[in-house]
């Protein structure tokens, strides 16, 4: 129960998903978290829930594409709880369309959410954690930024810049340069299923005929393990890269995707 006690953790995207099942885990461990979302009544439910497990966490609304709120959310977390020792960046957005259909505004903004939000946290939590003495990065990148698949480029470019900031990152910290004692590590999730998963493949079916439940099917069944992931075999991962666990680990890339990519 206590891999990360009293460690401060801010994880963006937190209101649902991915997000939700990682602070609920990480303040489980003991883990003081920032939740922070821009969609506000569900963020406050899951700093909620935390608080009545006799967790510690706060929500905070937060526009990660918006470099004036990560200033905000970090100075927010150092007022609140004194030091930042964690910060997963989760949140993402997914567009689902061919490239010929695809405008210049909504590339740009896939963009702004899935690397520009990357960014704009790594720089602004660098001062905090050198302040603790340290911590630990991890952002969510996707089995997407390792591998094509069909219609969803914007999303795919997204997620495979955030591997190589990620690697670049994690060196740029590294002892050998800087000596920030700041690791940064990368976790790429498969099929899991979140609202974000089933709204996708809701499209999907609507687009080609076919039923939602043979969609999932064939997910399945394309994923050596059998199954869709849970969004708690993803907050398992980001535990042991937010723990001490892991503080042999920079710049690597942790693959939760069922064997998807092992084939």
């Amino acid at each position: 129960m206590d891999r990360v006690k009293d460690k401060v953790a801010i994880i963006t995207g937190a209101a649902r998903g991915l997000g939700k099942a990682q602070a609920l885990l990480l303040a489980g461990e003991g883990a003081r978290v920032v939740v922070t979302d821009i969609i506000e009544t569900d963020g406050k439910k899951v700093a909620d829930e935390i608080g009545r497990e006799r967790g510690e966490a706060i929500f905070l609304k937060h526009d990660v594409t918006n470099e004036q709120d990560w200033q905000g959310v970090i100075q927010k977390t150092l007022s609140e709880f004194g030091r930042l020792d964690v910060l997963v960046n989760n949140a993402g957005v997914m567009l689902r369309e061919k490239i010929e259909d695809i405008s210049l505004e909504e590339w740009r903004w896939v963009m702004s959410v899935n690397i520009d939000g990357v960014f704009l946290g790594t720089k602004h939590a660098i001062g905090a954690m050198k302040k603790s003495g340290g911590g630990s990065i991890i952002n969510i990148s996707s089995i997407a930024g390792t591998v094509g698949l069909p219609y969803s480029s914007p999303y795919i470019a997204s997620k495979g810049a955030v591997r190589l900031f990620t690697k670049a990152a994690a060196i740029e910290f590294s002892k050998a340069n800087l000596n920030y004692n700041i690791r940064v590590n990368s976790v790429h999730p498969g099929f899991i299923l979140t609202e974000m998963l089933e709204g996708i493949l809701r499209t999907d079916a609507e687009r080609t005929g076919r039923k939602y439940e043979d969609l999932v099917k064939i997910r399945e069944d394309g994923t050596p393990i059998g199954r869709l992931g849970e969004p708690e075999d993803v907050a398992y991962a980001v535990l042991y890269l937010a723990s001490d666990e892991s503080k042999y680990t920079t710049g690597a890339e942790l693959m939760v995707e069922g064997g998807f990519t092992a084939g």
